[in-house]
């Protein structure tokens, strides 16, 4: 019997890893997927906030911790099929595994091919390099109810900073979807003496 979850996340660099980090914040049941595929592990940063310097390998490890730190399941594999159920998905894994999930979220950067083979619809990439990307919605949804989308692979610009941003972005919509009322996440410093 698959493991159920919340929302399963394809990708865990900037985009997918901020999305896992809000919704285990959030108290949902949340995977994420590392097929090893991530472009960020291939670059050397010096315009993301908060950052000076940062080389991407450690970025993403990074990001990956915080999100475990925060409750969500990490999975080293690709997920090579995505079928609709009544109540959600059931996601097979090259490991042999299948996930089930409530929601999922694409954040699989330049890859869009598991994407094409379950049926959501693309269209041709703005950002140079990029071939394709999933079609989305303002709020980052995409044709098939359930499944949504973040960070590079939606559209949006490859800079670590704004995936980032991005991910996040998609699963406060999502949680404001699924708790039927907006989702903040904010904490405040405590008072000093």
């Amino acid at each position: 019997m698959a493991e159920t979850f919340d929302v399963a996340i394809l990708g865990a660099g900037p985009a997918g890893a901020s999305a896992a980090i809000f919704i285990a914040r959030a108290g949902k049941r949340v995977v994420f997927f590392d097929s090893g595929q991530s472009v960020t592990r291939r670059a050397l940063i010096h315009n993301h906030y908060a950052a000076p310097s940062i080389e991407g390998p450690k970025m993403v490890d990074i990001g990956k911790q915080q999100a475990q730190d925060a409750g969500a399941q990490l999975v080293e594999t690709k997920i090579t099929n995505i079928e609709k159920q009544q109540d959600g998905f059931v996601l097979s894994g090259e490991n042999g595994e299948t996930y089930q999930a409530r929601y999922v979220i694409f954040a699989t950067g330049l890859w869009t091919d598991l994407a094409e083979k379950i049926g959501l619809v693309t269209k041709p990439a703005t950002e140079p390099r990029i071939k394709t990307v999933i079609e989305v919605d303002a709020q980052g949804r995409t044709n098939i109810p359930g499944i949504w989308a973040a960070g590079t692979v939606a559209g949006v610009s490859v800079h670590t900073i704004i995936t980032a941003g991005d991910g996040a972005r998609v699963a406060v919509n999502l949680l404001t979807e699924m708790n039927g009322e907006r989702w903040v996440d904010h904490d405040i410093l405590p008072k000093e003496g």
